[in-house]
C-alpha cells in the first residue's frame, strides 16, 4: 500500500511538472475569443474561440445592467465546432440583440463548466452618432513585439475610451502559426473582450501563396460570410449609425473576381446610409514598396472605377506599412474645387470639406514594429494626389480614430513613441455631409460560377492593362 501511494505521489508531481491536474481540466483552456460585427451593428455578433480539446459550443448572454456576477439568467445559444490546425475552432451567433444595450457574455462548455472570462460589447442604437479605432498591420513574429503593438492598441483605447468598435484593417500575423495567434489574442485582449472586432482579411492571416495557408480567416473570426468567402479570407458589410461599411477581401485580387466586384456594387448601390466606408487591406494610394506590384496596379484598375461610381466617402487600407492620407480623388485625379467650412465640433474649431467630390483614401500605417519608408518610385498619380505621407520607422506604432456625428465626420491620426509612449496627433482630416446616400436598386448576379467566365475576360483585359502601367513606369524611373 506504501508503494502504491507512493507510486502515485510521483505521477502527481510529474503531472504538476508538466501543468496537467488530476481532473484533466488544464489540458483545456477557453482562447482566442473574439466578438465580431454580424450582420448588422444594432442587433447581431458572432462569437469565435478556440479550445484543446473538443467540446459544446456554448454562448451566454445576458444584460450587463441585469449581470450581478452570475450567468444564471443569461440567454444560451449553441453553435458549431470543427477541427482546424490541430485544435478545436468555435462559433456562434446571436441575431436578436436589442440595439442600444450593452451585454456581458461568456463562451465555452457548459457540460464541462469550461467558461472564458466575463468579455462585454455594446450595440448600435442608431442614433448616427458614434466612434470607432481603427488600426493596420501588426504582423509580428514573437510576442514581444506583439505586446509592443499592443502598447498602440491601449493608446487607442486611452484616447476614444467610448469608441463603439475596433477596425483591424488585416495581417495580424506574420507567418500564421498558432502560436503568433495566441500571442495576438493575447496581448489585445484587454481591449478585444470588451470592443466589438470588425476584422479585415490580410494577405499574412490566411492566404495560398503564404505557405499554404488556407481557411484561417473564417476559422479565426465569426463573419456572416453568406457566399462570400474564399480559401483566403471572407468579405461581408453592416450598418452602423448611419453608415454603411462593407469589408473587401483583398487576398482575392488576381485580379478580383467577378463575383466580388457584384457584390460590392449590390452592396453599397442598395444602401441609403449618409456615410459610405469601404475597409480592405491592400491599399489602392500608397507611398509604400508594394504600390508597384502587380496585383496592385491590376486592384487600381478594378476597383478605382467602381469607388468613383458608387459615391464612397473613405476608404481605410493597410499593407504598405507607411502613413498616408490622400486629398480627395475622383478619376484617379486629385479633386481641385473642394469648399472647406470650419465649424466647432466636441468644443474645437474644425475645418470640414464640405459635400466634396471623390473619395479620401488612407493608411494609417502600422501599429507594429514592421515599418517601412516612403516609395519615392511610387506609380502616377501617387504623389500628386497625397495629402500627407511620412514614414513611421523610428518613430512609434499608429491609430487612428474616426467620429461621425449625423453629417459630420472627423479622422485623427496618433503615433505612440516606441520609447516614451507618447501619444501625438499627426493628421486631422474632416468631412461634412448635407444629404443621405441614394440607391438605385442594383442586383448584379455574385453567384461564381455565372461570373466565371466574366472573371476570365477580366483576368486578360487586367494583364494586358497592367503590362502597359509598367511601360508607363519604366518611363517615369527613367525620367526620375
Amino acid at each position: 500500500m506504501k508503494k502504491a501511494t507512493k507510486f502515485l505521489a510521483v505521477l502527481l508531481a510529474l503531472a504538476m511538472a508538466l501543468g496537467i491536474s488530476a481532473s484533466g481540466a488544464e489540458n483545456d483552456r477557453v482562447k482566442r475569443v473574439s466578438c465580431s460585427m454580424y450582420e448588422d451593428g444594432a442587433t447581431g455578433r458572432g462569437f469565435s474561440w478556440y479550445t484543446l480539446e473538443n467540446g459544446n459550443s456554448d454562448l451566454q448572454i445576458v444584460k450587463t445592467a441585469d449581470f450581478n456576477g452570475s450567468f444564471s439568467g443569461a440567454k444560451t445559444y449553441t453553435g458549431t465546432v470543427n477541427r482546424y490546425r490541430g485544435q478545436y475552432c468555435h462559433q456562434a451567433a446571436a441575431t436578436d440583440l436589442a440595439p442600444g444595450t450593452a451585454y456581458t457574455y461568456r463562451v465555452g462548455d457548459a457540460a464541462k463548466d469550461l467558461w472564458s472570462d466575463a468579455c462585454s460589447f455594446v450595440t448600435d442604437d442608431k442614433d448616427g452618432s458614434f466612434s470607432f479605432i481603427t488600426i493596420a498591420d501588426v504582423q509580428a513574429s514573437s510576442d514581444e513585439n506583439f505586446a509592443h503593438a499592443a502598447r498602440t492598441m491601449r493608446a487607442a483605447v486611452d484616447t476614444l475610451p467610448d469608441a463603439e468598435f475596433i477596425v483591424n484593417l488585416g495581417d495580424y500575423v506574420n507567418d500564421n502559426t498558432n502560436d503568433e495567434w495566441d500571442w495576438y489574442f493575447n496581448n489585445f485582449a484587454f481591449a478585444n473582450d470588451k470592443i466589438t472586432h470588425v476584422p479585415v482579411a490580410g494577405n499574412h492571416d490566411g492566404n495560398i501563396t503564404n505557405k499554404l495557408n488556407t481557411f484561417c480567416f473564417r476559422n479565426t473570426f465569426c463573419l456572416d460570410r453568406s457566399d462570400n468567402e474564399s480559401l483566403e479570407g471572407v468579405y461581408y458589410s453592416f450598418d452602423y449609425g448611419n453608415a454603411h461599411f462593407a469589408v473587401l477581401n483583398t487576398n482575392d485580387m488576381y485580379p478580383m473576381s467577378q463575383a466580388q466586384k457584384n457584390w460590392l456594387v449590390n452592396d453599397m448601390s442598395n444602401s441609403t446610409a449618409t456615410w459610405k466606408i469601404l475597409l480592405m487591406h491592400r491599399s489602392l494610394y500608397s507611398a509604400g514598396k508594394n504600390i508597384n506590384k502587380p496585383d496592385t496596379i491590376v486592384m487600381r484598375d478594378v476597383l478605382l472605377p467602381l469607388i468613383d461610381q458608387l459615391d464612397i466617402d473613405m476608404v481605410l487600407s493597410g499593407h504598405d506599412h507607411m502613413y498616408m492620407r490622400t486629398a480627395q480623388v475622383y478619376g484617379d485625379k486629385r479633386v481641385e474645387n473642394v469648399t472647406y467650412v470650419t465649424e466647432t465640433f466636441h468644443g474645437e474649431e474644425t475645418t470640414f470639406a464640405s459635400d466634396p467630390e471623390g473619395t479620401v483614401y488612407i493608411i494609417p500605417s502600422t501599429a507594429g514594429t514592421k515599418r517601412y519608408v516612403v516609395n519615392g518610385n511610387a506609380i502616377d498619380p501617387i504623389h500628386d494626389v497625397a495629402e500627407v505621407e511620412f514614414s513611421t520607422r523610428d518613430r512609434g506604432g499608429c491609430f487612428a480614430t474616426v467620429e461621425i456625428e449625423d453629417g459630420r465626420l472627423l479622422y485623427k491620426a496618433y503615433l505612440v513613441d516606441d520609447e516614451t509612449f507618447e501619444i501625438t496627433q499627426v493628421d486631422v482630416y474632416g468631412i461634412s455631409k448635407s444629404c443621405a446616400g441614394q440607391t438605385d436598386g442594383t442586383n448584379r448576379d455574385q453567384s461564381f460560377f455565372a461570373s466565371v467566365y466574366s472573371s476570365a475576360f477580366n483576368f486578360i483585359v487586367a494583364f494586358v492593362k497592367m503590362l502597359v502601367s509598367y511601360v508607363k513606369l519604366l518611363a517615369q524611373v527613367t525620367k526620375g
